[in-house]
């Protein structure tokens, strides 16, 4: 790379050269640096355009996850809420855009493990993608859990949660086969729009409510919100709270999937403002009014805040967006393990039997692990956090810090301006504060874990219980 180019302007570097009308939805891409010779015979694997590329981006930020705000504040305060979320959003918005600025630098990275073999070798290689999996099949895992408590709370539990669990994960194998990200896209759109409705469905439901939820302890009166401007956590739970705010940010490993099969690259920031603008607005807005007329008595999951109606109608209205979330973090976690068998062979990109076994047999196996997690695993819940907190916080700041490092650090004395120093000292510290919530996340998540164990002893594996809150 020449390193007269900018330190911070991806229009100056140079892409893998590919023509607009090579990259028109069903026509041939000659080359492409990851999944080589890419005909009409196979899947078009460039084919995700930038509005697609915003959808996916926001779909994997925005989950059910998004009413662990109210959770958020109440640990906080409303104003430190709202200030380390800001803080978070852009801390994370410049990771991400980093991601498409190595990419641009480097058009043969398909995802994090190839970043963790140019920056750390073979060891980083196997790190990072043992990471990446791990991380997404444990997230994929609870994507299926939520469809299962979406499907409680509609049907009043009608059946064994066990069996709603089975069944959101034989829905979530049959669209995550789907070969590539350009034909999700448009269920990636569905499912962000259905999850915003949802929850702005509660959110107004709530303001019009104009207190908190009745519950069993305040049957036959009406109770005062208890919200706080500014609360006085400890330290357990104050980075408990900033570990799942960073948490609800940590798409960035995915990104590089994302922009692996973008039909032109150089669009991605584009992408990226909106979805991040969009995202950070929804979780304020949901974070600040729910909390702010609810306080410590919301309801968990958040849906049950405005009343048993108003939660059969949220969780109808957020289903295909979960049962989207789920699709979308399977087929991230196969495709990972599919280009990884198949790369440099021809199986990779044309529709032989050997291509079909090993993509079928990756999003099975993906969907088997995830399901049997969500199921087996007594203290599921906080096991996400912790795995989100020592795995997400490594993939979306130490890593991205680096890249940025390995592509400037050598510079000549007369290249190192004051960008350069600046660009450094971002980059280190970046590395530092992710190593910080890392340590911390992760101790909170453990002190989280056995403080719930102690409580309720976990939950029962393969458990018939209803899981909605109902």
């Amino acid at each position: 790379m020449s390193k007269e180019k900018s330190d911070l302007d991806p229009e100056a570097i140079e892409p893998t050269p590919v023509s607009d009308d090579q990259v028109v939805a069903g026509k041939p891409i000659a080359h492409d640096d990851v999944f080589g010779e890419i005909t009409e015979n196979g899947p078009n694997y460039r084919d995700v355009g930038w509005m697609g590329t915003t959808a996916l981006m926001m779909k994997t930020q925005i989950g059910l996850g998004v009413l662990s705000m109210p959770q958020i504040f109440d640990s906080l305060g409303i104003m430190p809420g709202i200030i380390l979320l800001l803080a978070i959003a852009a801390i994370t918005t410049w990771a991400d855009w980093m991601v498409g600025v190595f990419k641009l630098r480097h058009p043969h990275v398909y995802g994090v493990d190839d970043v963790g073999r140019l920056l750390f070798g073979r060891v980083g290689y196997e790190v990072f993608g043992a990471s990446f999996c791990l991380l997404y099949t444990f997230v994929s895992g609870s994507a299926i859990l939520s469809i299962s408590i979406a499907l409680n709370a509609l049907s009043t539990h009608a059946v064994c949660t066990a069996v709603f669990v089975a069944i959101a994960a034989v829905v979530g194998f049959m669209f995550s086969s789907i070969q590539t990200l350009g034909r999700i896209s448009w269920l990636a759109w569905v499912g962000a729009l259905c999850i915003i409705i949802s929850v702005f469905v509660v959110t107004i439901a709530v303001g019009i409510q104009g207190h908190p939820p009745v519950t069993s302890e305040t049957a036959g009166m009406i109770v005062k919100s208890d919200y706080k401007i500014i609360a006085n956590p400890t330290f357990t739970k104050a980075i408990s709270a900033v570990s799942t705010l960073v948490f609800t940010y940590s798409g960035t490993p995915a990104f590089f999937s994302i922009v692996a099969e973008m039909r032109e690259p150089r669009l991605y920031t584009r992408s990226l403002l909106v979805c991040q603008i969009t995202v950070t607005t929804v979780y304020i807005v949901i974070g600040v009014v729910v909390y702010y007329y609810c306080g410590s008595y919301v309801a968990s999951p958040a849906l049950g805040s405005a009343g048993a109606t108003v939660k059969k109608v949220s969780y109808g209205i957020a289903l295909p967006g979960l049962i989207v979330s789920a699709v979308l973090f399977l087929h991230l976690s196969a495709k990972h393990i599919f280009v990884r068998i198949l790369r440099g062979s021809r199986h990779l990109s044309s529709h032989t039997p050997i291509h079909w076994v090993t993509w079928l047999g990756s999003t099975f196996t993906v969907t088997l692990c995830a399901y049997l997690i969500a199921s087996g695993v007594p203290v599921f819940s906080s096991l996400v956090s912790l795995i989100g907190a020592l795995l997400g916080t490594l993939l979306t700041f130490q890593s991205t810090g680096c890249m940025w490092l390995y592509d400037n650090w050598k510079r000549s004395v007369e290249e190192r301006s004051f960008t350069w120093k600046v660009g450094v000292a971002w980059s280190i510290f970046i590395v530092l504060a992710g190593t910080f919530l890392l340590i911390a996340g992760t101790y909170g998540s453990i002190v989280d874990i056995m403080d719930s164990y102690k409580e309720s002893g976990g939950s029962a594996a393969w458990s018939c219980a209803d899981n909605s809150g109902s």
